[in-house]
């Protein structure tokens, strides 16, 4: 037995009168008890609670069982969607007063909470907790369904809905459904059009966080995703898988009509609408349309003059990052792209492609009008000027 010097306690199992056996602590920790009561009575509860898995007390709305009637409590507000804790310095409230402790650090600015790993710091001790398993590589939360395992409880919920076929979060405006309550939340800014994240450096904002994120590396022109076969690296993950490609030549998603592969699925989806002919991205100033959004921006600096991409060498400046590449090889005198059949070498290319149908004698663009054809699109313009002659001294008779 411990003395009490050391200020350990002594735990007496008894009975309550419904024959529940409670924790009772002794005289020599009863100082100790009656300091915690007066700093937090949750400390209180959480020392003397039922030493059995009884759960007692039940939620009529949903079913959910628990041993504490406090717990049951804190469960009834997520049905009444009460939240009675107020943010004094903003208008936040929680239903939850750890959720509003931790709300507060935000104004303060204060992190408490660091990894020894990397140097993360977290508002939140759980919060913490969660970005440890990132380097220990622990998915306590397993699926009793398949062998899917997941770091966080919240991504095992997700996941379970897969063997339902359950979305139960749905957008009253369109009909889409999600499993996850922030997907729906990021699906309404599509309706409403709102771009809450922006970028303190230009104008850029978005509707989702992980986008403004992806953003702010063209600032600081961080690549955090490394090739591990060469010395490439990427801004997004998307870009490296897109570029490990290249070292396997898997081109997974192939295209049923004309033999395309792509190794993105989202490379995929775009050459799909050259088929479709659908071009969902409009442009509100003319009748431009476009198959991808990025296009699209391209297109809208044709109206605004907007040239963002600056040569470090001279006053050139350009629309397009691509173009500001091929300038700049000017000042190197660099010309990568070299035909291997005759040795012929361009800055660009898209010359090489025009200049290796001299080889293959490829003439991909028709008159639609008589059976004139040609290697490059500016020999079929000017072929079709000589029509638009003859049309004009026509005689109408």
């Amino acid at each position: 037995m411990a003395e009490a010097g050391n200020w350990s306690p002594t735990a007496v199992p008894q009975e309550l009168g419904d024959g529940s056996p409670v924790v009772v602590l002794c005289d020599t920790y009863t100082g100790i008890v009656e300091d915690q009561m007066a700093a937090s009575k949750n400390s209180v509860r959480h020392q003397i609670q039922p030493r059995n898995d009884k759960k007692l007390y039940s939620c009529r709305d949903c079913g959910y069982r628990t041993s504490l009637k406090y717990n049951l409590s804190r469960h009834m507000i997520t049905h009444t969607g009460e939240r009675p804790y107020k943010c004094n310095q903003c208008e936040y409230s929680a239903s939850d007063k750890g959720n509003l402790d931790s709300h507060m650090v935000r104004h303060t600015g204060n992190k408490p909470y660091m990894c020894g790993e990397c140097g993360y710091r977290a508002y939140r001790k759980s919060t913490l907790s969660q970005h440890m398993r990132t380097h220990t590589g622990e998915k306590p939360y397993k699926c009793d369904q398949c062998d899917y395992s997941a770091a966080l409880k919240s991504s095992l919920d997700c996941h379970l809905f897969k063997h339902t076929d359950k979305k139960p979060y749905m957008c009253g405006e369109c009909g889409y459904g999600t499993s996850k309550k922030d997907g729906l939340s990021r699906h309404m800014r599509i309706h409403t059009g709102e771009k809450p994240y922006k970028c303190e450096q230009c104008n850029f904002s978005s509707a989702r966080k992980t986008h403004l994120l992806r953003h702010m590396r063209t600032h600081t022109g961080e690549k955090p995703y490394k090739c591990d076969q060469c010395d490439y690296s990427a801004a997004d993950k998307s870009t490296l898988v897109s570029h490990l490609a290249r070292h396997t030549g898997k081109k997974p998603y192939m295209c049923e009509k004309c033999g395309y592969r792509a190794a993105r699925k989202s490379h995929f989806s775009k050459h799909m609408r050259t088929h479709m002919g659908e071009k969902p991205y409009k442009c509100d100033q003319c009748g431009y349309s476009s198959t991808t959004k990025p296009n699209l921006a391209l297109h809208i600096r044709t109206h605004t003059g907007e040239k963002p991409f600056k040569c470090d060498q001279c006053d050139y400046s350009a629309a397009r990052k691509s173009t500001l590449d091929s300038h700049l090889l000017i000042h190197s005198g660099e010309k990568p792209y070299m035909c291997g059949e005759c040795g012929y070498r361009t800055r660009q290319r898209n010359h090489l492609k025009q200049h290796l149908r001299t080889h293959t004698g490829e003439k991909p663009y028709k008159c639609d009008q008589c059976d004139y054809s040609a290697a490059q699109k500016c020999s079929l313009n000017s072929h079709l000027e000589k029509h638009a002659v003859e049309k004009t001294y026509m005689c109408g008779e």
